[in-house]
């Protein structure tokens, strides 16, 4: 282990024999030449002078075996003892009492002044001093000292390699190249943004006889088809119709849906969807306005959610029928489902259709944790069905037209308590319906075949939640439903946590991306201004000169033909090591380049980090002098 240990003096002592030291005192003056010892022998170790006339005193080589036994003896019978004037004392020995005893001088030694180094080897060969000892209190020493005084902290900082892509994750992580349970593999993440961002501008070349604005919303595009009236699907006892529309205000997308020849007779109607606004939930679908228009030439009610892309319903992912005849236009853009399918309960062929217990449990978790919010806010969702509930990405649910309801049949004076313990009816009814992939499994004339099923196919705790949540109501049932998803919660939040770990993972790929622009914008500010071109100071002189070079270098080179060399990785290789993140956190490389004229009659040879402090320099003076300008007219208008 390494530690800092201070410079200091020798620590050789210098030893005098008591009963010469007041003649060696009174002697003033210089020393004899024999007794002065060669300085040979101090530096070398040897004199291959002398017994060629070397007039200064050679001392013979000990002899390492005698010197110990002699040592030995001289500790253990001639060491001083001290006698306290004092009592003996029983405690424990300090530390004082463990140092090695000095053994006392040599009648006969002579000591030279300039002889520190040979008594220092001396006590190093006979073990004297030991070089560990101090260790094991330096650590203590320091950590005292750290109270007082604050030791300057070195750090080291390493060259970021900016152009290269970020290391891959630690080992514990799923590979990106695997698909998790909440999110797609790498190139999969990449496809499926790339196309919500396509149906987020996209418009319908076939919306016709559509208005152009609608109570602050225009560009509106259907989302399902509306031309075939097979395929028109009621909300309850009105037609809808979903569109997807641009807000003028903050000019983000919208899903508006449409009730058809709805007239609403009172104001207080919309008290719920004031309420459904205040909530925010990761598994619902937020509701943001709702208004009546005639702007369809009838009586419509309006209610405005937030629009996401490429959506589909539980129904279309998991219940559609594979063989249905209907139609799949802009099926990719479907917000919600046509309505519910119809079956005659559960056969064998639904069997080899059943999706995953760990899927069915993370969608039962999902809209568990809905209802609780919506509850908790003194709401029903009362939408818990396959048509209304959104698949938006890889196992993610959100439940989906809240409030609506509410709206129309505002009329009819409801207890919300009952309203609730509905819910949880139409949620187990809708387990029951995703395990036997079939949308009649609830029927009450179905409901054993359905329970038989289930049981055969996945555990108890599933058909036990069925069962549970198709019981007698009680007002204490969500938290009982709590209570059995508990250990299902924890798996739920281990695999949240894996995909904002593989989110982060592609995050960190794409995290230099802004900074290359940034880059090219500074060349763009600098090179060749016009108005400096008569500029001895900053056209083509000084640091300017240096990065017109090296804009040349990066863009314009030319192969031994003489034919342009368009490399991308050149580019990005270079421009990465001139990377301009701020003195702080990054400096430059030290890496040297040579910038040839365009003349080719001269080059300069710099590091990427002169290239870098050129161009601070001279961006820098660029916005001063704009800020200085502004605030002469400024002034002077003043």
């Amino acid at each position: 282990m390494e530690y800092f240990r201070p410079q200091s003096a020798s620590s050789a002592v210098r030893i005098v024999d008591p009963s010469t030291q007041n003649d060696r005192h009174s002697k003033n003056g210089p020393k004899d030449s024999v007794q002065r010892q060669c300085r040979n022998v101090m530096i070398y170790g040897s004199c291959k002078f002398q017994d060629k006339g070397c007039t200064f005193y050679h001392p013979p080589a000990p002899d390492t075996s005698q010197a110990e036994e002699a040592l030995s003896a001289s500790v253990n019978v001639n060491a001083p003892v001290f006698v306290p004037k004092s009592s003996a004392d029983t405690s424990s020995p300090t530390l004082a009492s463990l140092t090695p005893s000095t053994p006392p001088p040599d009648a006969g030694y002579t000591y030279s002044e300039n002889g520190t180094a040979e008594v220092a080897d001396q006590m190093q060969a006979t073990h004297i001093y030991d070089d560990n000892y101090a260790a094991q209190f330096d650590q203590g020493y320091y950590a005292a000292q750290s109270v007082y005084t604050r030791a300057p902290l070195d750090i080291c900082v390493l060259k970021l390699d900016y152009h290269l892509y970020s290391g891959p994750l630690p080992s514990s992580f799923s590979p990106a190249s695997t698909d998790i349970h909440f999110m797609p593999s790498s190139a999969s993440i990449r496809e499926t943004l790339q196309t919500r961002s396509e149906l987020i501008r996209s418009v319908n070349p076939s919306a016709t006889q559509l208005p152009e604005e609608l109570q602050g919303y225009h560009s509106l595009s259907p989302l399902e088809n509306v031309t075939v009236t097979a395929e028109r699907r009621k909300f309850g006892n009105w037609y809808s119709t979903v569109y997807k529309a641009i807000s003028s205000t903050d000019g983000g997308a919208y899903a508006l849906r449409r009730i058809e020849n709805y007239r609403m007779t009172q104001q207080s109607a919309f008290a719920p969807i004031e309420a459904w606004s205040k909530i925010r939930h990761p598994n619902i679908v937020s509701v943001c306005e709702a208004f009546t228009t005639r702007a369809f030439n009838d009586n419509s009610l309006v209610v405005a959610y937030t629009y996401h892309p490429n959506a589909q319903t539980l129904f279309d992912v998991h219940l559609k029928p594979k063989n249905s005849h209907t139609s799949h236009h802009h099926q990719h853009q479907h917000w919600y489902a046509p309505g519910r399918g119809t079956g005659r309960g559960p056969s064998r062929n639904a069997q080899s259709n059943t999706l995953p217990e760990r899927t069915i449990w993370s969608y039962v978790v999902q809209i568990a944790s809905a209802i609780r919010k919506a509850h908790e806010a003194g709401q029903a969702v009362r939408t818990i069905e396959p048509s209304k509930i959104l698949v938006t990405g890889r196992n993610r649910l959100r439940i989906g037209s809240c409030g609506l309801v509410d709206v129309l049949m505002h009329e009819m004076n409801q207890d919300m308590a009952v309203l609730q313990q509905e819910d949880f009816i139409r949620f187990g009814g809708l387990i029951l319906v995703l395990c036997c992939s079939n949308v009649a499994a609830s029927a009450p004339m179905n409901l054993q075949k359905s329970f038989d099923l289930v049981e055969r196919s996945y555990g108890a705790d599933l058909k036990n939640l069925v069962v549970f949540l198709l019981g007698k109501a009680s007002v204490q049932k969500l938290r009982q439903l709590f209570d059995l998803l508990s250990s299902r919660i924890a798996t739920e939040m281990d695999d949240a946590l894996d995909a904002v770990d593989r989110l982060e993972g592609e995050l960190m790929s794409e995290l230099e991306n802004a900074r290359l622009v940034r880059l090219m914008a500074k060349f763009g500010f600098i090179n060749e201004r016009p108005e400096f071109a008569r500029d001895a100071r900053w056209s083509e002189t000084g640091d300017r000169y240096i990065i017109k070079l090296f804009r040349d270098y990066v863009f314009h080179q030319v192969d031994e033909y003489g034919s342009p060399v368009v490399s991308l990785s050149h580019v990005l290789t270079t421009l990465n090591k001139a990377r301009l993140l701020g003195p702080l956190l990054d400096a430059g490389t030290d890496e040297k380049i040579m910038l040839v004229a365009r003349d080719e009659q001269s080059c300069l040879v710099v590091s990427y980090k002169e290239i870098k402090a050129c161009m601070e320099s001279a961006f820098s003076e660029l916005a001063g002098s704009q800020q200085t300008k502004a605030k002469e007219l400024y002034r002077g208008g003043g």
